[in-house]
């Protein structure tokens, strides 16, 4: 029998910047994630989950997954520079084999969420491969939640986010400490959005309003 399922995308910044404290903040929170979610049966059942890694390239780190099935997530890795438009290719190659998949076994899969987290500047254009993931003629278009740390540029973050964007707080928290932040964040959004049903038996996504230690930035207007 077919399910209502929500996916959630972590589309995370792999390049050299983050290596240190950084990548060690999101491999520290990845595992607390994935037990907070794991063992909640009502939030598995509604809810999917797989990890986009970037740098040179990008790469598919776990496939949209019932976290309730994985015995662990993967490590992310610092290497490269900050290939945005590998990422959105991936991410979009990625969501429609996915989303394919659930509704040909007869799921009701409810439009995609991405977690885009980056801490610097694009190494590359980026642009068309942005608009190829987000344009209305691509069915299953993602509704984007974006976060910039340490030397990401406001504008980019807020013109990569389709539903919420927040900047590091410069004077306030660490990129690590805010790293832990986001990773909240994330955790409570699919769990709030996996516990949701409408009337008529639909989720809500349940993104953040407000992050600790993140300014939330105006999305630009179209």
């Amino acid at each position: 029998m077919g399910q209502n399922i929500l996916p959630f995308y972590l589309v995370c910044d792999e390049s050299a910047s983050m290596s240190g404290d950084a990548i060690d903040a999101m491999n520290t929170a990845l595992p607390e994630l994935h037990a907070e979610i794991g063992m909640n049966p009502v939030v598995s059942d509604k809810t999917q989950f797989a990890i986009i890694g970037f740098s040179d390239d990008a790469e598919v780190l776990l496939e949209l997954s019932d976290l309730s099935q994985i015995s662990q997530l993967p490590e992310l890795r610092a290497k490269g520079r900050t290939n945005y438009a590998a990422a959105m290719r991936c991410l979009k190659s990625q969501i429609e084999t996915d989303l394919d998949r659930l509704k040909s076994q007869g799921h009701q899969v409810f439009r995609p969420v991405v977690f885009f987290l980056t801490d610097g500047q694009p190494t590359s254009d980026w642009e068309y491969e942005y608009n190829e993931l987000t344009s209305p003629s691509f069915k299953y278009h993602p509704n984007i939640v974006s976060f910039g740390i340490s030397q990401a540029d406001p504008d980019v973050i807020s013109a990569i986010a389709t539903y919420r964007a927040f900047i590091q707080d410069d004077s306030s928290i660490t990129p690590a400490a805010a790293l832990q932040e986001f990773a909240t964040a994330l955790t409570k959004s699919i769990v709030k959005s996996g516990a949701s049903v409408t009337k008529e038996g639909g989720l809500v996504l349940e993104a953040p309003y407000e992050v600790a230690g993140f300014t939330r930035l105006a999305l630009d207007a179209v």
